[in-house]
Parts: C-alpha cells; structure tokens; sequence
C-alpha cells in the first residue's frame, strides 16, 4: 500500500464510520474505494467488514446514552442479528466468487436505493409517531426474523445493512428514533463482528487494508456520535451515491 493509498483507504475509514454511526452506507465509501483501487471485490467486501468493526464498536460506545434501558430488548434482537451474520458471511465464502462479483452489483444498486428513499422512511415514520404512536415497545417474532434477514444481508454485502435496521426497528417498535438508532448500531456492530470471526478464520484478508479502515472508521464513530447529528444529510447522500455510483461503473 503505497503513501496516496493509504491516506485515501484511512479517509474513507473516517467517512465511513462516521456515516454508519449516524444513518448507515458506510459501506459504500469504502468498498469502492478499494475496488477503485484495483482490490478484487471479494477481498474488499471481506477487509472492509473487519476494518469497520471497531469503527461499529466506537459508535455504540458513543450512542451509550441512548441505549439506557433497552437491554431486555436487545438480548431478543442480538442473536437474531448474531445468526444472521453467521448466515450472510458463510454464504459469502461458500458461493463462488464470481457469484459475488455479480450479485454485488445489484447489492450497491439496492444500497444506494435505500439511501435515496431513506429521508422519506424517516418521514413517514416520524409523522406516524406524532398521530399517536404505533407498535409497541416488545420484541415480537416477526421482528426478530426481520432483524435476522437483515443480518444475513449485511453479512454477505454490509452497505445500508443500517438503512435497513432502522426502518424495520421504526416500523415495530414505538421509541424514539435517537434510541433506535442506538439499538441499529449495536445489531450492526453484532453481524460485523460475527461475519467478521468467519472471514478472519477461513478468508483472504489484506491486513494493511484493515488496520488502516479500522484507525480511521474508529475516529469517524466517535465524529458520527458528538457531531454526526449536525451534519447536513443531504451532503453525506450525495457523497455516498456519487462513491457508490463510481464503483458500479468500475465493477461493470
């Protein structure tokens, strides 16, 4: 990894762990940024998803206020997320990699889909909350599937697992979505964590790829936590799909 490499791998790292704590896609920073880079996909996806576990783990750490009093519910959602990530990474290495190399290209398509439409999930979510709530506050069968599927997609691919997790926690459960959100990132930081123990015991991995994620995606949780909150969505989208859009033309 040359000097140039390594300062562009590390900002994406921050870009990255900055927009996972705070909505999601972080993925598709950094993913085509190491496709661009001239990385095979399979190795990519594979470093990237331990690179970024400490950046999920800095997230937590920082949404820690949020997460007060929800333990009884996610000691229901982590396995559900932990068997999910199980599922998606051992899909990811059983399969062959030129089926990856296919099917990723939809994955980003539907990635960056869900990062367009997500200011609309928010809405809609927020305007049902404010005509009287909706849901509950328990963890029902239901979501617990949804939250397994959900792990076993950011287990294969990763990019808008967050999306996904807080539009499906909004539609079940009644809180608010600064909690909810807490919640996404511990689930997310479960199946990166239990995909990543695959990919480390049975997969390629570059190493240099993944220190240097890790240092910057670390720095980025703890940005997306304090003053995440401030950023102007519109922009970090904008960044996202122009990145993501780049690597469908590079993958293609």
């Amino acid at each position: 990894m040359t000097i140039g490499d390594f300062l562009l791998v590390l900002l994406a790292g921050v870009a990255a762990g900055t927009i996972n704590t705070v909505v999601g896609s972080g993925s598709l920073i950094t993913f085509p940024t190491l496709v661009g880079l001239g990385y095979a996909p399979l190795v990519a996806n594979v470093s990237n998803n331990i690179g970024l576990v400490p950046g999920s783990l800095s997230g937590a750490y920082g949404y820690r206020r949020e997460l007060a009093g929800q333990r009884q519910r996610l000691m229901k959602l982590v396995p559900a997320s932990l068997i999910g990530g199980l599922t998606g990474s051992t899909l990811l290495l059983v399969l062959p990699s030129t089926v990856f190399k296919r099917v990723v290209i939809v994955l980003i398509l539907i990635a960056l889909t869900l990062v367009v439409l997500q200011p609309k999930v928010s809405a809609r979510l927020a305007a049902r909350r404010a005509e009287g709530g909706h849901g509950s506050r328990d963890v029902t069968p239901a979501l617990a599937g949804l939250v397994a599927a959900a792990g076993v997609y950011g287990g294969y691919f990763g990019a808008a697992q967050g999306i996904i997790l807080i539009g499906v926690l909004g539609i079940f459960l009644d809180d608010e979505l600064q909690r909810l959100n807490a919640c996404k990132n511990v689930l997310a930081l479960t199946v990166n964590s239990a995909a990543s123990i695959v990919f480390i015991a049975t997969a390629e991995v570059n190493w240099a790829v993944v220190g240097t994620i890790a240092l910057g995606s670390v720095v980025g949780g703890q940005i997306g936590s304090t003053v995440g909150r401030r950023l102007d969505p519109r922009v970090l989208r904008v960044v996202i799909v122009a990145v993501g859009l780049t690597a469908l033309v590079r993958l293609l």
